[in-house]
């Protein structure tokens, strides 16, 4: 019977190419949508969409060097191949964010439509890169980190991170973006918990 291990290194370079293109791509085309409608996100994303929101950053920028220092956990607990992998995909989705508000925007969107839509791309995104062994680093690197030197459950360092994260969010948007932004949240998390199979693929 093959390990985790084994089964994730069965893909090939080119697999985990497309994966983590398809992937990133993805992830990116939500971001465009989630910046164009005001909204923000869980997780590392999240917190690099507010900071981008209240500095009037790129978003690609911030969101690269916010994950940076992520990578030291990320080597302690899950290698260096983990390590190599996220960083190319953080790389990509930085790239991605900047270049497609060149190619397209969203002037007129149903918000609730749009906040599901944008939790379906996300989770669509992530699926692909959990799939390749990859991830986008940050707070689900750390949260496992503490987990194994604490016994602290990640799952509930990600939420306390979220649960700050949108609580200050509330403070600087309107409370109606705030709201869309958590059920984008939720669309994402259930499509992770309904379509992810850690007994097959290893993710974050």
């Amino acid at each position: 019977m093959q390990t985790k291990d084994q089964k994730a290194e069965n893909h090939t370079l080119f697999e985990d190419a497309q994966g983590f293109i398809f992937g990133t791509a993805m992830c990116a085309f939500a971001v465009v949508m989630l910046r164009d409608m005001g909204f923000i996100t869980g997780q590392t994303a999240g917190l690099a969409l507010l900071v981008s929101y209240v500095l009037e950053a790129p978003f690609g920028w911030v969101f690269f060097a916010v994950n940076l220092p992520f990578y030291w956990f990320g080597y302690k607990r899950m290698g260096m191949k983990f390590v190599l992998k996220t960083f190319v995909c953080v790389a990509l989705i930085s790239a991605f964010s900047e270049l497609f508000p060149h190619l397209v925007s969203f002037e007129q969107v149903d918000p609730v439509f749009g906040a599901v839509m944008i939790g379906f791309l996300q989770g669509a995104g992530l699926m692909a890169i959990f799939r390749h062994g990859g991830s986008l680093g940050g707070i689900g690197i750390l949260a496992l980190y503490l987990q194994d030197a604490t016994k602290l459950k990640a799952g509930y360092v990600q939420l306390g991170f979220d649960a700050v994260l949108f609580s200050v969010a509330a403070l600087l948007l309107p409370l109606s973006q705030v709201g869309y932004s958590l059920l984008g949240a939720v669309i994402l998390n259930l499509v992770i918990a309904i379509n992810h199979r850690r007994d097959r693929y290893i993710a974050m």
